[in-house]
């Protein structure tokens, strides 16, 4: 099955984003701070770096329709905002039809936001089904970090006037401010370069993608921390550290003690196993 390739659409719209200095220096400031129990904030970018590798394997040209159900389990325990509502799909015959949807998502022609659109056209249109988009972003990122950014709806959600860009709007009325932005693919394009301008000027040079997404999450976990997300309660509880939050948005606690393996196998036989551990403590050993 051959991976499109022009992911990315000519003539995108990129919306002025007005972003506030000041809440993203706090939010640099408690990601560094709070890695440092973790290895150091160097040890959750090569945990980012490796979920990636995980997804490509997984998802590889040559793999995708041997894509068997316990390794997609596997995958589901690294997003967040999937894994607790995917459940009723991971039966055998409801993950056949979920797979053939994957397929196209992947190999689609079109652009980001038709493909997203057209694979949340599987499901039925409701509240119970949020999640399906959020699937679709994660699997665009994770398999290629440089052309799609983070796309879930915690990043922005321009229905509900909620994510990441509304953390970090310039505005001393944010309560009562409905921000003027879509959620198109240029939007999150826009937020990247934003965001990478930002770490640059701070001193981050190398592997910026990454640093791009642990700050997004700690964004947006200072947020539940301090008011809560309807959406998100049931999935996160009350943070034990600064970083708890900012692991399971980015899907970097992975499979819990107790709670079995992921296996995935690379294509020259190279397998990555968690067992009984988390994808953080993974990568710094």
């Amino acid at each position: 099955m051959a991976r499109a390739k022009s992911l990315q659409p000519a003539g995108i719209e990129r919306p002025v984003l007005e972003l506030s200095g000041e809440l993203l220096q706090k939010s640099l400031q408690t990601m560094i701070v709070g890695s440092e129990s973790h290895g150091g904030i160097e040890a959750y970018v090569e945990a980012v770096k490796l979920k990636s590798v995980m997804f490509k394997q997984a998802l590889a040209d040559d793999a995708l329709d041997g894509l068997e159900l316990e390794t997609f389990k596997g995958l589901c325990t690294f997003m967040a905002t999937v894994r607790r509502r995917v459940g009723p799909w991971l039966n055998e015959e409801s993950f056949a039809e979920l797979k053939v949807g994957i397929g196209d998502l992947l190999v689609d022609d079109s652009d980001i936001d038709a493909r997203i659109a057209n694979f949340c056209d599987r499901f039925p249109q409701d509240k119970k089904h949020r999640w399906v988009r959020d699937l679709a972003t994660e699997l665009l990122h994770n398999l290629d970090p440089e052309r799609v950014p983070l796309m879930n709806r915690w990043i922005w959600d321009a229905k509900a006037n909620t994510g990441v860009i509304r953390e970090i709007w310039f505005s001393d009325d944010i309560d009562h401010l409905t921000i003027p932005v879509g959620d198109s693919y240029g939007t999150y394009l826009m937020l990247r370069e934003e965001l990478s301008q930002f770490l640059s000027d701070n001193g981050f040079f190398r592997d910026v993608l990454e640093y791009v997404d642990i700050i997004s999450a700690q964004v947006y976990a200072n947020y539940i921390c301090e008011q809560g997300g309807s959406y998100l309660r049931t999935d996160f509880s009350a943070p034990e550290d600064p970083m708890q939050h900012t692991r399971r948005l980015l899907g970097l606690d992975g499979v819990r003690p107790g709670n079995g393996k992921t296996r995935l196998k690379s294509i020259d036989g190279e397998a990555y196993v968690l067992d009984d551990t988390d994808l953080l403590t993974q990568a710094t050993n």
